[in-house]
């Protein structure tokens, strides 16, 4: 095993690389919900860090494995993301303008919209998996681990940043997060076929 000082840098970069998607959709479920606990920004970033250490696992034992199929569904990866933020995005733009002017309490995000942002915004950590195929099996999981716990710090402030300036924008709050998601869902898809 070699874990030098090189493979804890390289998995922290990879680590905050991968969580910029989940940190801006941590920055508007924030924005969404400027009340939000801390016991549920906990949970909600351990969702994304969850996402994004498996992930990359994932992406891991398909190319040990099965790496022909993973080559067909990377194609798909961008349609997917597109597709799952587009929703989440557009329902939260709908309820934001539908709402505009409404001063009662917002729901947040449900566990289900949750766990689509998860699986939207690491979806392309699968690609992770290639750039780490020479590692073995405890290398894999110990960057992978890495990954996870990068992203739980960068999503955890991005909920708190959102939770202060939704704070500040209450009404427009809703409307800025499913902007924010559609366009991270378009950046995705677009930077894809770049």
């Amino acid at each position: 095993m070699n874990l030098g000082i090189a493979f804890f840098i390289k998995s922290i970069l990879l680590g905050a690389g991968l969580a910029m998607d989940a940190f801006s959709v941590s920055l508007a479920n924030g924005l969404n919900e400027p009340k939000m606990k801390a016991s549920k920004m906990a949970g909600v970033a351990g969702v994304f860090a969850g996402f994004q250490f498996a992930m990359p696992m994932i992406g891991w034992i398909c190319v040990a494995t099965i790496a022909r199929i993973f080559g067909v569904f990377e194609k798909c990866i961008p349609w997917i993301a597109l597709l799952l933020l587009g929703y989440i995005g557009g329902k939260m733009l709908y309820e934001g303008v539908k709402n505009k002017g409404a001063d009662d309490e917002k729901p947040g995000v449900g566990f289900k919209g949750l766990l689509l942002q998860g699986i939207a915004t690491s979806i392309d950590a699968l690609s992770v998996g290639f750039t780490i195929s020479e590692y073995n099996c405890m290398e894999a999981l110990l960057a992978c681990l890495l990954i996870g716990a990068v992203t739980f710090i960068i999503c955890f402030a991005g909920l708190a940043i959102g939770k202060k300036a939704g704070t500040k924008l209450a009404g427009k709050a809703g409307i800025l997060g499913g902007l924010i998601l559609i366009g991270i869902g378009l950046e995705i898809f677009i930077t894809s076929f770049i």
